[in-house]
């Protein structure tokens, strides 16, 4: 019998179906926040979809992450009635899932015009372009995230605060947590072997309760499909089990916030060989590697909401918690925001730190690929490397970043590079949903104001 990731064509993936005798699939997509969002399709269904596609409220592309409608879009709302958008099912994405008793899980992609905004479409419309200049992109992501002993009912009654982390204290690459609760680690791993999205790497990181996995390396697409059902699954994963896991930028102004690092490297098709790598020249930077630097590090400003896309996200990037506050580089310099990784015709890259784990996966490696991809069609040249410590340099030293999401926000939407890469359809509906989450945040009044202003101002 084929297995699910054996499955590439049609055909294939109705002969898996009905090999298993299975009533119904999963079917599931992304929103522009990165959340998974589907159903299950009986048989006869999902039989019809893989010929014809299949229709799915546009509604997911007009809310937010609490299912609240924008206000200020163009691409739908009120105004358009909220219609069926074409979506097509993706045979080649075909996964067991470990926990459902043979269930299949297919991921889907907007078709037609709904494309246009469509994360996964604006990953791969990214991945055409570098192929079509003679480049094929791989990438790996790598995620920290916080897990808790806690419920989602639980949290709720707690109002969020004084929660339960996993375990205690601050406790980085350590094997006597992974030693000791080593049947969630196993339960871990085997997940992301059988659903294809495996680990490199997996260990405690500094904080109580925080992990922090590597995704292994793979074709740029795949690796983007990889992150966005890691991050869904590992959330189902540690509910299954009694806990919660969390991918907030950073959950408490106690501890480091969380980093979604997307690692990338260009091969060059031609050629057979790492377009990153040239063993005459320093640190074995190629000419191209410094054009995608100078790329990554021009646009940073300009596409900072694509890698930082709430009101959380700007919670991290302050100094000293590990996280980038401009837009440099430097040679395995863990201050920079982009890391250069100096090796071998494999394994030459760049670590592009600034990532979150808060932000959508396929655009955040679609806006990572993209920079640099525009800096080596420009021929830019980056500035020099930082040596030492990034936080100590004036801040005249170094591109400054946008402060908050609406700032980031109208960058995006006044960035030519933007327009040119992911179009203007996708740019103006994902700056004003980012512009709606400004608006949703300044409504409310938070504890730190009541604390800070109610008595004494």
């Amino acid at each position: 019998m084929i297995k699910a990731r054996e499955v590439k064509t049609v055909q294939e993936a109705r002969a898996i179906v009905e090999a298993r005798g299975l009533s119904h699939v999963k079917v599931g997509l992304f929103d522009l926040d990165g959340v998974m969002r589907g159903k299950y399709m009986s048989r006869e269904k999902f039989f019809s979809s893989l010929d014809k596609g299949f229709s799915f409220c546009d509604v997911i592309l007009g809310w937010d992450v609490k299912d609240q409608l924008y206000d200020n879009a163009r691409y739908t709302g009120w105004h358009t009635g909220y219609p069926d958008a074409a979506v097509r099912i993706l045979p080649d994405s075909c996964r067991d899932i470990p926990f459902e008793d043979n269930m299949l899980l297919f991921l889907a992609e907007f078709d037609d015009r709904a494309q246009a905004v469509c994360p996964r479409a604006a990953l791969r419309r990214v991945v055409e372009r570098c192929r079509a200049i003679g480049f094929e992109p791989f990438a790996a992501l790598e995620y920290e995230f916080f897990l808790f002993d806690e419920t989602p009912e639980s949290v709720r009654e707690k109002g969020f605060r004084n929660l339960k982390p996993f375990t205690p204290d601050w406790f980085g690459y350590s094997m006597l947590r992974n030693s000791v609760h080593a049947e969630l680690y196993r339960e871990i791993l085997d997940m992301g072997e059988q659903m294809d999205f495996p680990m490199e790497s997996l260990h405690t990181e500094t904080g109580p309760g925080v992990l922090e996995a590597a995704i292994t390396v793979d074709g740029a697409e795949a690796a983007g499909d990889k992150a966005a059902l890691f991050k869904t699954f590992m959330k189902v994963l540690a509910q299954r089990m009694g806990l919660m896991a969390t991918f907030m930028s950073r959950w408490s102004s106690d501890y480091p916030g969380q980093s979604g690092h997307i690692h990338l490297s260009l091969c060059d098709v031609d050629r057979g060989h790492s377009a990153f790598f040239d063993g005459s020249r320093s640190q074995g930077i190629s000419e191209t590697m410094r054009h995608f630097i100078a790329g990554q590090q021009r646009l940073m400003p300009e596409f900072l909401a694509l890698f930082a896309p709430t009101i959380n996200s700007y919670r991290r990037l302050v100094p000293g918690f590990w996280a980038p506050t401009g837009a440099n580089w430097g040679v395995e310099n863990r201050t920079t925001a982009l890391r250069v990784i100096p090796g071998c015709d494999k394994s030459q890259r760049v670590e592009y730190r600034l990532g979150a784990a808060d932000a959508n996966p396929y655009l955040a490696l679609a806006a990572a690929l993209g920079s640099g991809l525009y800096g080596v069609m420009q021929q830019w040249q980056p500035s020099d490397p930082i040596e030492g410590n990034a936080y100590a340099l004036a801040p005249q030293a170094q591109q400054k970043l946008p402060t908050t999401l609406w700032d980031a926000a109208q960058r995006l939407k006044n960035s030519e590079a933007a327009y040119e890469l992911f179009g203007s359809e996708f740019i103006e509906h994902f700056a004003a949903s980012r512009e709606w989450e400004e608006r949703e945040y300044r409504r409310h009044v938070t504890d730190w104001e009541l604390d800070r202003y109610f008595e004494i101002i």
